[in-house]
């Protein structure tokens, strides 16, 4: 029983120093991502770009968010452990795109023509704008919405304005007001 227990404990030991091994040779790639991309951009426009903060706090389904004026880019830690080539060669760039339109450009579309310029020009990878991996493991609760057209799932965020604030949801397609269904 000891034996059993001292055993499950060091597997958990074991496990968590790996994970956290893992996250942090995650987070060297990353850095190292960064800084290939912000030598093609330096190389294009012929000037220095400060390498930005890099966070990994940053929750729900985004994988990533460039903060322009801080000069500052947080990250989806789930997201980057499960989808880690893809995130690192295409999220880490994109957001990077961001910061740099926007010293170079000020304020513009967000993926607008700047923005795919760098994108395609200098990192030489498609404008995507959304990803697509699988957000399960990081989406929050949903409500089930209706409108005339179709159903809609919207975060507690959403669901919670609509309840507390009276904000009133429309449909994309039919404008039609979004209802919240009863079983939920």
């Amino acid at each position: 029983m000891i034996k059993t227990a001292i055993l499950a404990v060091f597997i958990f030991l074991n496990s968590m120093q790996s994970s956290q091994t893992r996250f942090r040779h995650l987070k060297m790639q990353v850095q190292r991502k960064l800084a290939e991309s912000l030598r093609l951009a330096e190389t294009y426009f012929k000037r220095e770009f400060p390498m930005p903060t890099i966070n990994y706090d940053l929750r729900g389904v985004k994988a990533g968010v460039a903060h322009l004026q801080k000069n500052e880019i947080k990250f989806n830690r789930t997201l980057l452990l499960e989808n880690t080539y893809e995130f690192i060669h295409q999220v880490v760039p994109h957001e990077l795109a961001h910061l740099i339109v926007y010293q170079v450009f000020g304020r513009v579309k967000p993926h607008g023509k700047e923005w795919q310029g760098v994108m395609n020009g200098i990192f030489h990878l498609p404008a995507e704008t959304c990803h697509q991996f699988d957000v399960q493991n990081v989406q929050g609760k949903t409500f089930e919405y209706r409108c005339v057209c179709q159903t809609h799932f919207l975060s507690i965020r959403r669901h919670n304005r609509i309840l507390q604030e009276g904000v009133e949801y429309l449909c994309r397609k039919c404008k039609g007001k979004l209802v919240l269904m009863d079983d939920n």
